[in-house]
């Protein structure tokens, strides 16, 4: 049984960092379970409001069925109600239905619907979508807007209306305009999660739209300094987040925005650059170079 109803849930998610955990590989490729593990034991030791396992910067995409139900099911036994839990649910709404239902019974605490895989959709097809995974499951759901299911204000608004268990609406496309304007129609009706890649380089503009949380992937490998960013996100010291910006998360992303993918390959080299290495990635991504992985040590070694 989960241990947050879908409000709950919603109030957890609102009151601090949320993080994706990455999915530890072996040199072959294969689901190294007791690391991950370590890792989710490492990561909820510290005072985070939600870890989603099998997420974006966890490399679902290239998870199996089984291998999602896997991780879920390794994250929730880990975690123990430590924080909360949150499956994802990705592709068709046949196979997302499938996994909001597999979530349930691994015991996760709510549910990250992913954008359909593939095709593109009108809005009236996106509210279907997401209607039909929160029809079939108890769990608080949180849709992600992004790609090709970005969701309008009179779309949130109208699945806001008539599912009581979708609780949030996490944006991976910072339109401003929209996020006005779904603020203005719903309020604060769902928690709102800051999803963009490297998600501390907007939070601070976005907080004021409403979103008092984002997902930060470099909580992975310095979860302290990504606790500090968001102490000063909220405390709107425009000074020190800056300074922050200056310091890290600029030249951080200059060695991501290398390559197509590093946006998950670079976390995984954060994670060997401090000593708790999460093995490779899986194609079609592909791994920093050593020169880069010594370069991003360089750089987490100034902060730490």
């Amino acid at each position: 049984m989960p241990s947050y109803s879908p409000q709950e849930l919603a109030t957890q998610l609102k009151s601090g960092l949320l993080s994706f955990p990455v999915t530890h590989f072996t040199q072959d490729l294969e689901f190294d379970e007791a690391a991950y593990r370590d890792h989710l034991s490492w990561l909820s030791s510290y005072p985070v409001a939600g870890l989603f396992a099998a997420g974006g910067t966890g490399e679902g995409f290239s998870l199996t069925p089984g291998e999602i139900d896997q991780v879920v099911r390794a994250a929730v036994s880990e975690v123990n109600g430590r924080v909360p839990v949150i499956a994802p649910a990705t592709g068709g709404t046949a196979n997302a239905v499938a996994q909001a239902r597999a979530a349930a019974d691994a015991g996760a605490d709510g549910l990250l619907l992913m954008p359909p895989y593939l095709t593109e959709a009108g809005q009236d097809g996106l509210v279907e979508h997401v209607s039909a995974v929160c029809r079939a499951t108890g769990l608080g759901v949180i849709v992600y807007s992004r790609a090709n299911a970005i969701l309008n204000d009179r779309s949130v608004a109208a699945l806001a209306e008539r599912n009581q268990n979708l609780v949030g609406f996490k944006d991976g496309v910072g339109n401003i305009e929209n996020l006005t304007r779904i603020y203005a129609a719903v309020g604060d009706r769902l928690a709102y999660v800051g999803g963009l890649p490297t998600a501390e380089t907007f939070a601070l503009p976005l907080l004021q739209l409403g979103m008092s949380t984002y997902s930060s992937a470099i909580f992975n490998f310095v979860p302290q300094y990504a606790l500090d960013f968001y102490a000063d996100v909220l405390a709107q010291d425009q000074a020190a987040v800056y300074r922050r910006i200056r310091e890290f998360v600029l030249p951080y992303l200059d060695i991501r925005d290398r390559v197509k993918g590093y946006a998950v390959s670079i976390i995984k080299a954060g994670l060997t650059a401090v000593g708790r290495p999460g093995g490779p990635v899986r194609p079609p991504l592909t791994n920093l170079t050593d020169g880069e992985l010594a370069e991003l040590t360089a750089l987490i070694n100034k902060i730490s």
